[in-house]
């Protein structure tokens, strides 16, 4: 199982892509990437799940506490280049009424 994670800083929000399988295998290799751009809370985060090929719950649990760390700091998490296997995730859960989830790459 491997992840591949490619950070990019913007002036206004972190770009984060995440390619490969985000299981409860893969998803602390992503948490520790993550965890410093959310505890500072000086920008926005957006994700590119575009070359994400599966995701399980435990991915969406990242994805939670990514969200509730952001919010602290009044800053949004986007959620990009979902396929139709992971947008139903979001769906089913509710998740999509909570944080911006794209199909596309760009923020909408």
């Amino acid at each position: 199982m491997n992840l591949n994670i490619e950070t990019v800083t913007h002036d206004t929000h972190y770009e984060v892509k995440v390619g490969g399988e985000l299981d409860v295998y893969t998803v602390p290799e992503l948490e520790e990437v993550l965890a410093p751009m959310k505890q500072e809370g000086t920008h926005d985060l957006h994700v590119n799940l575009e070359n994400v090929s599966y995701m399980d719950s435990t991915g969406l649990g990242v994805f939670v506490g990514t969200l509730k760390a952001l919010n602290q700091h009044d800053k949004e998490l986007y959620i990009l280049g979902v396929s139709d296997r992971i947008s139903r995730l979001f769906d089913i859960t509710g998740l999509k009424d909570l944080m911006h989830v794209n199909e596309g790459t760009e923020v909408e």
